[in-house]
């Protein structure tokens, strides 16, 4: 009986000294860098979704209709993977792309013809670009294996789209932004805010604005 009652024991004094270690496990949290990141990556598919349905419906360059079709498809797409894992990790994802994103939308619903066209390769040039910083600092930054993986599935996609925008942007004529170590300098010469927003059609701010919201707001 003694030697039950202190294999008993010892079996407790196991399982008290477990318990802390199962506990910082099951309390550890993705760190801020990749929360960050699926949030931002979540509202800029959503942007890219809703404005690739805009160019296949009123786009009058083929190409702006062919990349609008494309982008959607991509976008969805890698969206599937970020709600996979955001659930995974309980990262709670934004319901819409930010407020500037929206603002995008809005005026690219109101705008016809040439002057859409335009329009929609110049916010998606910038769009692109901060989507790849974005998806670059997240590569070299973070933490969460999964994310970084997301990461670098993305990275050669939103490459791929970037450097269409680019041919397209040059047939037409626009102005492409050029990338550097402190922000997205757009044709304009202005520099656009920090990844997880979009730049303004016509590569100025929005009325009224001073910068895009960090990721993941709105």
């Amino acid at each position: 009986m003694l030697g039950i009652k202190r294999l008993g024991l010892l079996a407790a004094l196991v399982l008290v000294g477990l318990a802390p270690a199962a506990a910082v496990q099951a309390a550890a949290q993705p760190s801020t860098q990749d929360s960050q990141y699926l949030q931002a990556v979540h509202q800029s598919n959503l942007f890219e979704i809703k404005a690739g349905e805009l160019a296949r419906e009123k786009g009058q360059n083929q190409e702006v209709k062919r990349l609008g079709e494309m982008f959607k498809t991509d976008h969805t797409q890698l969206d599937q993977s970020v709600q996979q894992t955001a659930s995974q990790l309980g990262v709670q994802l934004p319901g819409e792309p930010t407020a500037d994103q929206r603002q995008i939308l809005d005026r690219l619903k109101n705008a016809r013809g040439e002057e859409f066209d335009r329009q929609w390769v110049t916010a998606q040039l910038a769009a692109h670009l901060q989507a790849i910083q974005a998806t670059q600092t997240e590569i070299s930054q973070g933490q969460e294996q999964s994310v970084i993986q997301l990461a670098q599935t993305a990275l050669p996609v939103l490459q791929a789209h970037y450097d269409e925008l680019v041919n397209l942007a040059q047939q037409l004529g626009i102005p492409v932004p050029q990338a550097s170590a402190t922000g997205t300098p757009s044709p304009s010469g202005t520099t656009t805010p920090a990844p997880g927003g979009t730049e303004s059609p016509g590569g100025t701010e929005s009325p009224g604005t001073t910068e895009t919201p960090a990721p993941g707001t709105s």
